[in-house]
């Protein structure tokens, strides 16, 4: 599966960006998720929907700002992120999981397909 993650940029503090992640062919039996890595950090993650029941899972530092959400039939996954903060500036990465598993939804080694990455830059 080829990801492209798109709809990253420089925005201000409090300012709004939503990502697409676009894949190649249909990702509906797959988990998919957003993860970020700053400068000099480990990759992190930051929101999933698994595959059928369509739950959500978010990091604490993102929840209530940040929305993940996928269309199917476009077989685009989305992050629509809201009241953006400095701390958020990272390069966001989409990617996709076959298995699925419940326990290891936020772990980065837990996922088979990942796009190429979209810097996003929040300044205060």
């Amino acid at each position: 599966v080829q990801l492209q993650a798109s709809g990253g940029g420089s925005v201000q503090a409090g300012g709004s960006l939503r990502l697409s992640c676009a894949a190649s062919r249909g990702t509906f039996s797959m988990t998919a998720a957003w993860f970020r890595q700053a400068p000099g950090k480990e990759r992190e993650f930051v929101a999933a929907m698994r595959r059928g029941s369509g739950t959500t899972h978010y990091a604490d530092s993102v929840k209530g700002r940040f929305t993940i959400s996928r269309d199917n039939a476009k077989n685009t996954v989305y992050l629509q992120m809201n009241s953006l903060k400095p701390e958020d500036t990272a390069v966001y990465y989409c990617a996709f999981d076959m298995s699925s598993i419940l326990s290891r939804v936020r772990e980065v080694d837990e996922y088979d397909y990942w796009g190429q990455g979209t810097q996003v830059t929040v300044s205060s």
